[in-house]
């Protein structure tokens, strides 16, 4: 009885993650902008959008357009690149949705970015560099009409990844 039902378990997850192709994800190049107070020049796309003000950095990501837009997810990351040793660091800072007036228009910013809680472990192996995220990542639906933009201080970093729908639903208990 228990192995027909470790077997069953075995077979229902095999199910669960279906092989993927990564080529098609891996051809989608997302072009990005990166200006600064000092470098801003306002491009058609996106010059609705406030122009970078002080130590603020504007980050544009702006899609391709592809036919199965539905199929596809964008998981954006804010964070910065420590030495960190064996600890669990956290960054501390708010992600807010601004809102362009008069167009509806979202983009984000973080204010400011500050070191957050540690633990505390003896670590006995070198530092080395890992990015740090700032909360959660953001995801959301791949969207080629606007670019995703995002006001970031000059010592934060953003990262994005593509993701792609590997399998239909599947309903539960069936």
């Amino acid at each position: 009885m228990a192995a027909s039902l470790l077997l069953a378990s075995v077979s229902l997850a095999s199910q669960a993650t279906p092989k993927t192709n990564n080529d098609a994800i891996n051809t989608i190049t997302v072009q990005t902008t990166v200006m600064s107070a000092e470098n801003y020049q306002a491009q058609a796309d996106t010059n609705m959008y406030p122009a970078p003000q002080g130590s603020m950095v504007q980050h544009i990501l702006t899609l391709p357009k592809l036919n199965n837009e539905s199929e596809y997810l964008i998981e954006i990351q804010i964070g910065q690149n420590k030495l960190v040793d064996c600890n669990k660091v956290k960054l501390m800072g708010e992600i807010e949705t601004m809102s362009i007036d008069g167009w509806g228009y979202r983009y984000y910013q973080v204010d400011s970015i500050i070191q957050g809680p540690s633990t505390l472990m003896m670590c006995t192996d070198a530092k080395k560099a890992q990015f740090v995220v700032l909360n959660d990542s953001l995801t959301q639906a791949y969207d080629s009409r606007l670019p995703k933009v995002f006001y970031l201080p000059k010592d934060a970093q953003l990262r994005y990844r593509i993701w792609q729908i590997a399998s239909d639903f599947e309903y539960s208990g069936q």
